[in-house]
């Protein structure tokens, strides 16, 4: 028996409640948290050609109070966007059939994974707000490569993101973030999704039918009550303390700038694994960036920095440990890095 060959049952508003509120839920949540702030914006990027100060400039020296400092900018900027996540990764479990999700992510192959990149685009979130929802898409058997796809395009292809590279960066980078950042997307989720081998996805999905019917007698607060719990408790608290221990360690990893680093190869490895491990708020790579040029960095770290930095973190890995094995994490973790240094040496050529 196939998942095409599956019949889908005719449903009444009993059923069609819960994918409703799932979507007015994203809507009205991503458009106060995301949407509208990110359209006032784009004026301010385009007037000001800068959208703020960089997020590390402080020039902490103590690792307590770096530390400190860091969480305390970072979670004030990121707070409304993780609470938000929660409630979507876990009413995404509880309100979207199942067998939707399997049909239309749950194959291991191009079309699931562009799909799973393509619903990544209006949520424009960081790698670690992204990451409750992917997990909530993995717990319900989602591919791994269109979880990965929606996971790292959230930051790398977010429009709002490249608008504002545009003003503040020039259009140069924004062209070649946006083609790297395809590449990115879709090249490292297909090669992950082989690293995790085959899936036996089409009888998962006739099962996940029946079991949807099942878990449907079950009263609603009380299963999406378990689920952000349990989800809730598996990301935060790792992501929390994961935030605090690079909030220190910056005091070592982000070198003085001087015109030594221009472009060399030297800064360019070590500045691309820095930023695939650091965490930062959406957008925040372009004041940082910025801000490095100005003390003379050159365009090959810097690019490295523009593509690494937004695409994942230490953080964001560590929330989703239990949802993709160490093997697809760390081939993730080095894919990025690789296509940082990669995106560097371009951006030197061309930009």
């Amino acid at each position: 028996m196939s998942l095409s060959s599956t019949a889908i049952p005719v449903r009444g508003w009993s059923f069609w409640w819960k994918p409703a509120l799932f979507l007015l839920v994203a809507c009205v949540g991503l458009y106060y948290v995301k949407w509208s702030p990110y359209y006032l914006k784009a004026f301010v990027a385009a007037d000001n050609h800068s959208i703020g100060a960089s997020i590390i400039n402080d020039q902490q020296s103590d690792p307590l109070i770096a530390a400190l400092a860091y969480a305390k900018v970072y979670f004030l900027a990121i707070w409304k966007a993780a609470v938000l996540a929660v409630i979507l990764g876990s009413l995404l479990q509880v309100l979207i059939p199942r067998d939707w999700l399997l049909r239309l992510f749950g194959r291991a192959g191009f079309a699931s994974t562009l799909r799973g990149g393509l619903f990544a685009l209006p949520g424009m979130m960081c790698s670690c707000c992204a990451a409750p929802v992917a997990a909530g898409m993995r717990r319900q058997n989602v591919s791994v490569g269109a979880a990965l796809a929606f996971w790292i395009g959230n930051p790398v292809l977010n429009p709002a993101t490249l608008v504002f590279m545009g003003f503040v960066l020039g259009w140069g980078f924004t062209a070649l973030r946006l083609v790297a950042g395809i590449v990115l997307v879709f090249g490292v989720s297909m090669v992950a999704q082989r690293i995790a081998g085959p899936e036996n996805l089409p009888e998962a999905a006739v099962e996940a039918v029946v079991e949807a019917r099942e878990t449907d007698t079950q009263p609603f607060l009380s299963r999406w009550g378990r689920t952000i719990w349990q989800l809730f408790w598996s990301t935060i608290p790792i992501y929390i303390l994961a935030v605090l221990v690079l909030g220190a360690v910056r005091v070592w990893v982000f070198p003085h700038i001087d015109g030594a680093m221009a472009n060399s190869l030297l800064w360019l490895v070590p500045l691309a694994i820095i930023g695939t491990l650091f965490v930062i708020p959406t957008a925040a790579e372009i004041p940082i960036v910025q801000t490095m040029m100005t003390l003379g960095m050159g365009t090959a770290p810097a690019v490295a920095l523009l593509m690494t930095l937004p695409s994942i973190s230490l953080p964001s890995l560590l929330m989703l440990r239990k949802d993709f094995n160490t093997r697809v994490l760390v081939s993730v973790a080095l894919m990025t890095m690789g296509v940082g240094v990669i995106s560097g040496l371009i951006g030197a050529a061309l930009l």
